[in-house]
């Protein structure tokens, strides 16, 4: 070998060693260093994984969210811990199970110092925001703690000019509505997330960005199928991801940000009976979507069978951010199935459902899920085998099937048995053996409330007023939830009560007006919208309500004495007026002017009323009922039916199912009439009989 030929090797061999050196440089700096741009989570109050079409739904139309899997890895069965909305939140933001964290139930709070995601990352030098659609995540909760930007301002909570997400007090108006059940406009959250975005002056950013559209319709107001208006809440959310995700492509921001889409639970749309959330831990409750687009879309399409865990979304975050180990996270993180390097020992998802227990004095549901099985403890047992029966209607240990002696079930018992355990001794921690405070009974029944659970509200609230009887806004509070429960009378009493402790308060006097004109007391009812419009001399607002509620007693006085003409002029009236009021309601003043409007025989304005009524108060029985007669009348059947069957979906009280029976009895349906009250002695026992 000549010497100039030796020379040349020498120095190929180092070139090729200095590229093959910065190939692998560049490589490990890839793989070790944090994401470059922003980290954006994402969830979608109450969506069901299985109405993605990413998860194989075929009925839905979701392209935003189609897009951020084909970009992302898919993760195809990650599972929620809690059935509630702040529970779950707290799990996912914190990395540990509701027991550990205390959190259990959309009345408790964040104990201060708890450090959440929000903080973990700011520890890392994130600048950290967040803005949330559903007061469920109010800053109240103590959720907010880490995070430098929390917007929770839902509408009507910052000015009295502005309006109240859902009126959810009798209809009165939007002062009366629950801080945890109100809820904002998707796209008016992610305006607010945008514009922090914007003001942040840094791509190292941790954005939190919560939406409330998905949700179990609350009233069938038109005539499209409950699933079909799911689906189109779900396309509702889907615009606004999209919304987000064309302005970080705008911003340059799309390519290097990290974006992980999730959702708090599912929604049971009637699966094994419950219509919404909260009570049962199977898979169209507990399963959700969990999609990670990271940074240059690494492992873009890549499908994930593993079974993960919302406690692993923080730790995930954490170990793609470089952020400092984090000591007490019960979660672990899935970098190694997100970049396909390999698996992770399988472990069970734990989830629990204390909500019943909390309200209703029903036992605890517990459950746990594995890469194949799920055991349910109530404490009755149910055991099902997910891949031959994935919509969980075997029970494998009923009647002594042959899953009673499976070594797989006797495991999977001493696991839950363990973290039962471990929650039974947190709870004693917390609680030690104390009644539980005013506040707290307080909070939860608002929570009561904000799920329709109108009775178990208001006798926890009656339970409150032996201890605090000078506490008005519990009062106040008792009186709304009352009307909400049809019980006027003790809306009438309550009223008082909180008029005796706040005299100058037009609220009030309001709701007493309001509880009289649904006992037809109309000239009590007059007289005190009067009180309530005098005293709400500085209060537009309260004003406008109180004369509304004048005139609508006028227009009642006069449908008494068949004048139908001279009141539908009234109440179009008071309609007119409310109007101007953003946010406002008077119960039942739509379904005054329907019942007008049908006499004088306008029946698509009629109906029209109807429905307004009901979009208004979803749980009206009356209301629910005339529309049904209203149907029948007019010989729609078919829709009379369907109204009738709503009664007891929506409201499922004694008098709605003897409502319901008698409504069904009238449209010729015995059959079904008799399966309501056989229905009706199953859930309530048997009628009581007047003496």
């Amino acid at each position: 070998m000549s010497r100039s030929f030796r020379y040349t090797f020498i120095l190929a061999v180092v070139a090729v060693g200095t590229a093959l050196a910065a190939v692998g440089g560049w490589r490990y700096a890839r793989a070790s260093a944090p994401v470059p741009g922003p980290i954006v989570l994402v969830s979608i109050d109450t969506l069901r994984a299985d109405h993605l079409p990413a998860y194989g739904y075929t009925k839905g139309h979701t392209p935003a969210i189609d897009t951020l899997a084909r970009d992302g890895v898919l993760f195809e069965r990650a599972y929620a811990h809690a059935v509630q909305t702040l529970p779950s939140h707290v799990a996912l933001l914190s990395g540990r199970l509701p027991f550990e964290t205390g959190v259990r139930d959309d009345g408790d709070v964040v104990k201060p110092g708890e450090r959440l995601l929000g903080q973990l990352l700011r520890d890392r030098g994130y600048r950290t925001g967040a803005a949330v659609s559903g007061g469920a995540l109010r800053t109240e909760t103590g959720i907010a703690q880490g995070f430098d930007f929390f917007d929770s301002d839902m509408p009507g909570q910052s000015s009295a000019e502005e309006p109240s997400a859902t009126p959810i007090a009798s209809g009165l108006f939007d002062d009366l509505t629950f801080a945890s059940f109100a809820i904002r406009d998707g796209a008016k959250t992610e305006a607010i997330a945008e514009r922090w975005l914007g003001s942040a002056g840094s791509n190292r950013l941790f954005l939190f960005v919560h939406l409330n559209e998905p949700h179990a319709p609350d009233a069938p107001t038109d005539r499209t199928p409950d699933l079909e208006r799911y689906d189109a809440a779900i396309a509702r959310a889907d615009e606004v991801v999209g919304q987000l995700v064309r302005y970080l492509k705008r911003h340059q921001l799309y390519d290097q940000s990290t974006i992980v889409l999730t959702s708090d639970h599912g929604e049971g749309l009637g699966d094994h009976g419950e219509q919404a959330h909260g009570l049962f831990l199977y898979d169209e409750i507990v399963h959700v979507p969990l999609i990670v687009k990271q940074a240059e879309s690494v492992g873009a399409g890549r499908r994930v069978r593993d079974v993960v865990q919302h406690i692993d979304i923080a730790p995930t975050i954490l170990d793609l951010a470089k952020a400092p180990g984090a000591g007490g996270l019960r979660g672990r993180s899935l970098k190694p199935l997100l970049e396909g390097a390999g698996g992770l020992p399988a472990l069970p998802v734990y989830a629990e459902a204390p909500y019943g227990h909390r309200r209703f004095g029903w036992s605890e549901i517990f459950s746990l899920t594995d890469e194949s099985r799920r055991l349910i403890r109530s404490p009755q047992e149910e055991f099902y085998d997910l891949q031959r029966d994935p919509r969980e209607h075997a029970n494998l240990l009923g009647d002594g099937g042959p899953a009673a002696v499976d070594p797989a079930v006797e495991r999977m018992r001493a696991a839950l048995d363990r973290l039962t355990g471990a929650q039974s001794q947190e709870d004693a921690t917390v609680e030690s053996g104390n009644k539980v405070s005013t506040v707290e009974r307080y909070r939860s029944a608002q929570a009561l409330a904000g799920a329709h659970k109108w009775p178990a509200a208001i006798a926890l609230l009656q339970d409150v007023l032996r201890d605090e009887p000078s506490a008005a806004p519990v009062w106040n509070l008792l009186s709304d939830l009352a009307m909400r429960a049809e019980r006027y009378d003790l809306a009438a009493d309550a009223a008082d009560r909180a008029i005796e402790l706040e005299a100058a308060n037009p609220r009030p006097y309001l709701r007493k007006a309001a509880a009289l004109l649904k006992m037809r007391r109309l000239d009590d009812a007059r007289e005190f919208a009067e009180q309530a419009r005098a005293l709400a001399e500085s209060e537009p607002r309260l004003r406008t309500i109180a004369r509304v509620m004048v005139v609508f007693a006028d227009a009642r006085a006069l449908q008494a004495q068949g004048h139908d003409e001279d009141s539908l002029a009234l109440l179009e009236q008071a309609i007119a007026d409310l109007q101007k009021v953003k946010g406002a309601a008077v119960a039942e003043l739509h379904l005054a002017a329907a019942e007008t409007l049908d006499r004088l025989d306008r029946e698509e304005e009629a109906e029209a009323e109807f429905l307004q009524e009901l979009r208004l108060n979803p749980q009206h029985v009356r209301a629910r009922a005339a529309l049904a007669a209203f149907y029948q009348r007019h010989g729609r059947t078919d829709e009379a039916a369907a109204a009738t069957a709503a009664i007891t979906r929506l409201s499922p009280t004694p008098d709605a199912y003897a409502v319901a029976a008698r409504l069904w009895a009238s449209l010729g349906d015995r059959k079904q009439a008799e399966a309501t009250r056989a229905e009706a002695r199953e859930l309530f026992g048997p009628p009581r009989r007047a003496h």
